[in-house]
């Protein structure tokens, strides 16, 4: 599933499961290249590492198909894995964002590249808090943080830990948001944090197998607590937006100080005047909140899996890096180390120290049933 649209269509990604069918075979030197995300990535492939790769590869091409969405991807991988077996052409090379685990096998049956062991030049420089598997690279990030109008809040005064936010929520009543957890990552994120928060801060408590109800029960019963603490001094005196956007929007309005947001979104807003230059970014110190990274594969029996894995170590370029941050407004898959100094002052209050993580699953469907029935039950969840 897509993760969040933000001032963009989803034509392209009716437009992209349409193009399916229609596939040739693969062409000398030319990377097929597929993405599942939303179309802001397709965009800054297509505008910015399309163009310098194939300045710096000369008779390299990169064929930029987008997929749809992640179970399209899922799709050529298995065609992919049954091209394998008949040793024929896969017509894939580059997948931008995927879990090597899927389809299910998909590494047994050796689908994918290790990239640990693929000699990449650049490989050396992956941020380790980033690594998932030796079967995929990432490359870019994103993370939830909270944005806040410097105008009405100074930098040095700009809560850095759990506790200190609550304080300044409460002591200023009407100017902090956050949206449905289930509306949008932002808010959904924020009440994840909460529920670390009151489980001794350890985001490893969690993993997609040690969901129980009663567990779900005592853990979570813990944050409703926390979160209904502080409604009454949120927003409207205990409003809720309706997404990652409206959230966003209320803080260009003036209508809040401050409001978690996508770090991808919120770079975008401002670069593109939605919000103010002055509008200020922080990460908690003392845990971050919830976030993760888009992690690219080649495939093993792609037809041109070695020009795939030089447009994998193109990526982890400083070039590409620092158009990540700049152009795309993500996080770099590389230690911050290897972004320019400039860039790492810049973005010196939101360089992670720590990247929590969440399960879905059955843990995703009791972190929103539970917040609509404990926080706000008075809220119509299909509104």
């Amino acid at each position: 599933m897509k993760r969040r649209v933000f001032l963009i269509s989803t034509a392209g990604s009716v437009a992209g499961m349409m193009l399916l069918p229609r596939m040739s075979f693969a062409a000398e030197g030319q990377i097929d290249w597929y993405t599942g995300s939303d179309n802001n990535i397709l965009d800054f492939w297509t505008n910015t590492v399309k163009p310098a790769f194939e300045a710096a590869y000369a008779g390299t091409k990169l064929n930029l198909v987008d997929a749809g969405d992640n179970a399209g991807i899922q799709s050529i991988a298995e065609r992919a894995i049954a091209a394998m077996q008949t040793n024929t052409d896969p017509q894939a090379d580059y997948f931008e964002h995927a879990d090597p685990r899927l389809p299910k096998g998909a590494i047994e049956a050796g689908l994918y590249v290790n990239m640990k062991d693929a000699g990449l030049s650049n490989y050396s420089k992956v941020n380790p808090l980033a690594i998932d598997s030796e079967y995929s690279l990432p490359y870019r990030g994103s993370q939830v943080l909270l944005a806040y109008d410097t105008t009405k809040l100074s930098p040095a005064d700009v809560p850095k830990t759990w506790d200190d936010l609550v304080t300044w929520i409460k002591a200023n009543p009407g100017q902090f948001v956050y949206n449905r957890p289930d509306k949008g990552g932002s808010g959904g994120n924020f009440v994840r944090r909460a529920i670390h928060q009151v489980n001794g801060l350890d985001p490893k408590a969690f993993t997609v197998d040690n969901y129980t109800e009663a567990f779900a029960n005592e853990a979570l019963g813990k944050a409703w607590d926390l979160l209904k603490d502080i409604a009454p001094a949120l927003y409207d005196g205990g409003a809720y937006s309706s997404g990652n956007t409206q959230s966003i929007q209320l803080l260009a309005q003036g209508v809040v100080t401050m409001t978690p947001v996508w770090s991808d979104q919120v770079l975008q807003a401002i670069s593109q005047g939605v919000l103010p230059e002055t509008t200020g970014m922080v990460q908690l110190r003392d845990l971050a909140l919830c976030g993760g990274f888009s992690r690219a594969v080649v495939l093993s029996n792609g037809k041109n899996r070695d020009a795939a894995l030089k447009l994998a170590d193109f990526v982890l370029t400083e070039e590409i890096q620092s158009a990540i941050l700049t152009e795309l407004g993500g996080f770099p898959g590389v230690s911050w180390d290897y972004v320019s100094a400039e860039l790492r002052e810049k973005f010196a209050d939101i360089i992670p120290t720590t990247i929590p993580t969440f399960p879905a699953g059955a843990w995703e469907a009791a972190v929103n049933d539970g917040w609509y029935r404990n926080v706000a039950p008075n809220i119509d969840r299909k509104s």
